[in-house]
């Protein structure tokens, strides 16, 4: 999955046209994310129907919470989830196939998917310091009382989201920085980038937001 402050990036940069509460969007925008911290099942919040694939059935979420996009939390799970769709689909294909996963020094390893995830996890706290700084992103959310969410999405312990808060905060301040291995901050800009604009389309074209 993408990490945390991938996706809070791609909601803050969302949210420079679509103008919503931008604490519950950047919220909802990790809350899928909350359930490898109560040991639910992923692919249940993720809406994930393929083993292996971690890819998001989107028409699965839309079809039982399309009506609550109105919903800042929902917005942003929804665009967390459609982050990952992106993700898994397109991003991560180029830099890991069939078993082989090709590092930033341009070698190319056989690697198991958990010792790929390894490197993924290694990277992304090196990738956080460089997101925070690149995209001035404002965390304050993170260290101030949650907002008041309305009880929507069934997926997730709605009950358990201060502990999400807690947990993210945590990673923020532990971020440090570490080598590299496969991920270019500038190709992450990228997908951040291009991820905002198919994820603004998308809402224009379901009649989600209006742009001028």
């Amino acid at each position: 999955m993408a990490s945390a402050m991938i996706h809070i990036a791609i909601a803050s940069e969302l949210n420079k046209t679509i103008k919503r509460d931008r604490n519950k969007l950047l919220i909802g925008s990790i809350a899928p994310d909350m359930a490898k911290l109560t040991g639910d099942e992923k692919e249940r919040s993720h809406f994930i129907l393929k083993q292996y694939t971690n890819i998001p059935e989107m028409h699965l979420f839309l079809k039982k919470y399309k009506k609550h996009l109105d919903d800042d939390f929902v917005l942003g799970y929804y665009i967390h989830l459609y982050t990952d769709y992106l993700w898994f689909k397109y991003f991560i294909p180029e830099i890991y196939n069939y078993n082989l996963i090709k590092k930033l020094d341009g070698s190319v390893v056989r690697c198991t998917q958990n010792q790929m995830l390894m490197y993924i996890y290694n990277d992304y706290t090196n990738l956080n310091t460089k997101l925070l700084d690149e995209y001035n992103l404002d965390l304050k959310i993170f260290y101030s009382d949650l907002p008041e969410i309305d009880d929507i999405i069934e997926e997730i312990r709605m009950d358990k989201l201060q502990l999400l808060i807690d947990k993210t905060s945590l990673i923020i301040e532990n971020t440090n920085r570490k080598k590299d291995y496969i991920f270019d901050i500038d190709n992450i800009k990228q997908f951040i980038e291009t991820s905002t604009k198919l994820i603004l389309a998308k809402l224009e074209e379901m009649g989600i937001v209006k742009i001028d």
